[in-house]
């Protein structure tokens, strides 16, 4: 099962399924340096430090310029959140799990925040709205096979 919540370029969000478990999940989700491996817009990720909340890093898009992150929320096998600095604001990005009824159930939120989020939703977001489903697939079939 497929589902669509936020549908603006500035705040939108993609959830899939999967019969892999949320431990398997998270394990795709908090190793940084494969990121790549399912978001193909990347040529590389790297996190300074342990996945914890404060630990910063870099994302290298195969496309423009290099950009910093940093880790500002973590709840262990449920949910993380890592922001970007943006001119005037944020690229937020919340990634949630849940089970229900023998499934788990993966979000991907993402949200520019700021003066010029309209402008980044349109530049950016209508992009990243547009390959989050492949994302998501990507996801599933790395955990699927752990």
């Amino acid at each position: 099962m497929t589902t669509n919540a936020q549908q603006t370029n500035s705040h939108f969000s993609h959830t899939d399924s999967t019969k892999a478990t949320a431990e398997k999940i998270w394990q795709v989700w908090t190793d940084v340096p494969n990121w790549k491996q399912w978001d193909k817009a990347l040529n590389e990720a790297v996190l300074n430090g342990d996945f914890a909340i404060g630990t910063t890093g870099i994302l290298k898009p195969l496309k423009g310029p290099q950009s910093k992150f940093i880790i500002s929320e973590v709840v262990p096998n449920t949910s993380y959140t890592f922001k970007t600095k943006i001119p005037f604001g944020w690229l937020v990005i919340k990634r949630t799990l849940e089970v229900k009824n023998g499934a788990t159930y993966f979000t991907h939120d993402v949200k520019f925040t700021g003066l010029m989020k309209g402008f980044f939703g349109q530049v950016l977001g209508k992009k990243y709205r547009a390959i989050l489903p492949s994302v998501l697939t990507e996801i599933k079939l790395i955990a699927e096979k752990i």
